[in-house]
């Protein structure tokens, strides 16, 4: 939930401006009902317009323009700590839970503010400013208040062409995928791959993802780019096997913004373009992702399982998913993340949490892959502690295609007796 852009001022801008603008509405809206339904989705948002209305004053106006953005008018403020302290009531009425269609659920709230005058003299750009400023809330993790400063505008212009230039990233071919493989620790072979994303931009070299996979997220653009990534992604498993390469699962990861009912259509028409065979592709979603609306993730979940593709959670370990949840999720593997990991290094404590998640696993008979391994030291503790497989450098980093399927012939299965 955050500030609307003003609409006089999306008017004043380009033609492409003004239809960005829209799309965003449109794609926050479609992502409240893809996430609690549509009857869910309009509950949510009046359930946030009360709350919203209760932190302020009769005087002061709560206005919501579309989607999942509001805008909030304190008039006559006293004071910066006035202002300062209706945010807070609005980020702590956000987060408490609801109901809706039977389940609960907790939504963060990102807040910007511009005070006039100091900040702007007119209308126009006092939502300029307070959009610059909820972009910033966002950019230090959500469920934050900031408040305007001139020093954040070389960094919103430094957003808005990385936005651009990432709308034209898709069509113009910058992107591509890297794949990096997972060892099976019992034989040695190649069991998977793991499709990561890049780009090489013309003029900045390659990008990270960390750089550009949350502003694709927040504009919406994460659900063309995943589109295209699951099309490639089987494709090229196929091509492989067409090789005559050994069959591996290849792991592509689900946003939250692509996690809607949607998705298993997608899947499906992936599959049937490229004629991979479902059981050899794997859908990665976040140990955050699994928290929201349980009932919705078996059911989207139970219908990819229903096409024959496996389901993979990925980061496991920094989030706060119960065994509960877990166990009531269709998975088949279990993806440690790489922070867990890196704390195997002969200290007790560290090494008991890897074991712990591990042994978790096994009892729930999922198959578990150790992200992020670095060093020899953590292979073997890992292979004592019977982890199935291993991803990391310490096997291989991420490769292109080619380099991929070099791997795949000098670590194939070995043949059976």
């Amino acid at each position: 939930m955050h500030e609307p852009r003003d609409p006089k001022q999306e008017s004043a801008r380009s033609p492409e401006a003004v239809s960005t603008g829209e799309e965003a509405l449109r794609q926050s809206k479609a992502l409240l009902d893809g996430t609690f339904g549509h009857k869910g989705g309009d509950t949510l948002v009046k359930e946030m317009a009360s709350r919203f209305s209760a932190c302020v004053r009769a005087s002061d106006v709560v206005a919501r323009l579309g989607g999942d953005e509001f805008v909030v008018l304190v008039q006559e403020a006293g004071d910066v700590e006035q202002v300062n302290t209706v945010a807070r009531k609005i980020l702590s009425a956000a987060v408490k839970p609801m109901l809706t269609a039977g389940q609960e659920c907790r939504v963060t709230a990102s807040l910007g503010i511009c005070m006039f005058p100091q900040d702007a003299q007119d209308e126009q750009a006092l939502m300029k400013n307070a959009d610059t400023a909820m972009y910033q809330a966002k950019a230090q993790g959500k469920n934050n208040v900031q408040f305007y400063s001139e020093d954040f505008d070389a960094q919103s212009l430094e957003r808005m062409d990385l936005e651009s230039s990432l709308r034209q990233a898709l069509p113009r071919g910058e992107l591509l995928l890297q794949y990096q493989a997972k060892q099976n620790l019992k034989t040695g072979a190649i069991s998977g791959v793991e499709a990561l994303l890049r780009w090489q931009h013309p003029e900045l070299g390659t990008v990270l993802p960390l750089r550009f996979l949350a502003l694709a997220e927040e504009t919406g653009l994460i659900v063309p780019i995943g589109k295209w990534v699951l099309k490639t992604a089987c494709e090229q498993n196929d091509g492989w096997q067409r090789q005559g390469l050994s069959r591996v699962v290849v792991a592509v990861n689900i946003s939250a913004r692509q996690f809607t009912d949607e998705l298993p259509g997608q899947v499906a028409e992936a599959l049937h373009a490229s004629g991979m065979d479902p059981h050899l592709l794997e859908r990665e979603l976040t140990e955050g992702t699994v928290m929201g609306n349980v009932a919705r993730v078996v059911r989207l979940l139970g219908a990819l399982k229903q096409i024959g593709v496996r389901i993979g959670i990925d980061d496991f370990g920094t989030g706060y998913a119960s065994l509960a949840q877990i166990a009531r999720i269709p998975i088949d593997t279990l993806k440690v993340d790489r922070s867990v990991i890196r704390q195997i290094d002969g200290n007790t404590r560290g090494d008991s949490i890897a074991q712990a998640i591990i042994a978790m696993g096994k009892a729930l008979n999922l198959t578990v892959v150790a992200g992020g391994v670095e060093t020899p030291e953590q292979r073997a503790y890992l292979s004592e502690q019977s982890c199935d497989e291993v991803q990391g450098y310490h096997f291989s980093k991420p490769v292109l295609k080619d380099a991929l399927a070099d791997l795949l012939r000098q670590h194939a299965p070995l043949p059976a007796r």
